[in-house]
């Protein structure tokens, strides 16, 4: 045991049904293993009375949305945790708030990942264009469409990127169907990728790639055909099966995804957010191999990750020896982590001049991203990340388990 661990306290806050998904009591038997005192933290009650704590997880998501729906006791619990976590900047909290905020809202997450592939100048990454939809389509919505250089058909999603809603998703193929989108919402250019997505949990500074079904190859252009609603969950689950998810019309570029891209989109967005928990959804372009961001996760359910408590207590593990090793070299006024998260989502408020009605699509010519595996072989790839104060150098790939599941929706 390390030392450094015996009388740490870990404190976390999850719905109860997300105890019971990832049966989280095991998790913190795994801790109490290593010394590290794990504590269910009640929001309703005053924090300082359960702590202190060096390390906080949590979800919370939900009450965030609530909050922003005026709930009065969801503005009081956050507020509460808010609170906290300002009086106590040398607990580690997973993961900052205003990242949180920054992937619960499409727009501002997609805003996020062209910036970062922008800076990338990687070849191999070009995520697809899109924008918001915030009333009603009028007589000039197909014109703000094409500027944007969305083409038919374009997915059409909730701007909230959480919650039973947020997988209520359509498939719009022409100008008929624009009468289907109900905004607020956000539109993305559709991306045939053969029917397979790979999902990327990340946790501190590991990843594993998950392969998932998903939506099968449409024409590309308008087409003469409804516009299709589905629910993005229910397509990406590891047995899904319809004809929506068919594969029989494969074509053009079939490849797993690449180490090097995801690695090193994954650590773009730890460092831009500060985040440690989160989960990437990417495709491959059937026709040019590029790899595409189609949405991105707050503490996914990593489903298809076996090592998910073993990676978890090695990332709290490192950043409280870090933070033994840093605690004379970091000035205290707000954590390292939520400073970040705070200029990137301020940057993605400030906009840059688009058009009305619409979020900034920042879609131009990117780049893709790549996970190795033997061919046709599916590998769950842990990747060094550093997502607390300094990168690691080095990102050391060490392979371990094989992918028994398949893909999500776009």
């Amino acid at each position: 045991m390390q030392t450094f661990l015996k009388g740490r306290r870990v404190g976390y806050w999850l719905s109860e049904k997300k105890i019971k998904k990832l049966h989280f009591q095991a998790f913190a038997e795994m801790c109490r293993k290593r010394g590290i005192e794990v504590v269910q933290l009640d929001l309703t009650k005053p924090i300082e009375e359960q702590g202190p704590l060096d390390v906080i997880i949590h979800k919370l998501t939900d009450l965030i949305l609530e909050a922003d729906q005026n709930d009065t006791q969801s503005l009081l619990l956050v507020q509460r945790f808010q609170d906290y976590i300002e009086a106590h900047p040398e607990t580690i909290v997973l993961d900052p708030l205003p990242a949180i905020r920054t992937l619960l809202d499409r727009c501002k997450s997609y805003e996020l990942i062209h910036r970062i592939e922008d800076r990338m100048q990687d070849g191999r990454i070009c995520s697809p264009p899109f924008m918001v939809l915030t009333s009603e389509c009028g007589p000039d919505t197909l014109e703000q469409i094409e500027k944007h250089r969305l083409t038919f058909p374009f997915i059409c999603k909730t701007r909230v990127a959480h919650g039973t809603n947020s997988h209520e998703m359509a498939i719009i193929f022409n100008e008929e169907g624009l009468k289907d989108i109900k905004p607020p919402c956000v539109i993305q250019s559709f991306i045939n990728h053969n029917a397979v997505l790979y999902k990327v949990f990340v946790v501190g500074e590991s990843y594993t790639v998950v392969e998932r079904p998903s939506l099968k190859n449409f024409p590309a252009g308008p087409a003469d055909r409804k516009t299709i609603f589905f629910n993005s969950h229910n397509v990406s689950k590891p047995e899904s099966s319809s004809d929506l998810t068919s594969r029989d019309n494969v074509e053009g570029v079939s490849q797993l995804p690449n180490d090097d891209v995801i690695r090193e989109m994954s650590r773009s967005l730890c460092r831009a957010l500060g985040v440690s928990l989160f989960g990437i959804d990417v495709i491959i372009n059937n026709q040019t191999g590029q790899h595409a961001v189609i949405d991105i996760n707050a503490f996914p359910g990593y489903e298809g990750v076996p090592e998910f408590f073993s990676d978890l207590l090695n990332h709290i593990t490192a950043v409280l020896q870090g933070q033994t090793s840093e605690v004379s070299a970091a000035p205290h006024n707000g954590s390292a982590a939520e400073q970040v998260a705070s200029v990137v989502v301020n940057t993605a408020d400030r906009g840059s001049g688009t058009p009305t009605g619409c979020c900034s699509m920042l879609g131009k010519d990117a780049n893709p991203w790549i996970v190795e595996g033997d061919s046709g072989g599916k590998k769950a790839s842990h990747q060094r990340l550093g997502c607390n104060s300094a990168m690691s150098p080095n990102f050391q790939q060490h392979c371990v388990a094989t992918l028994a599941t398949k893909a999500s929706s776009q």
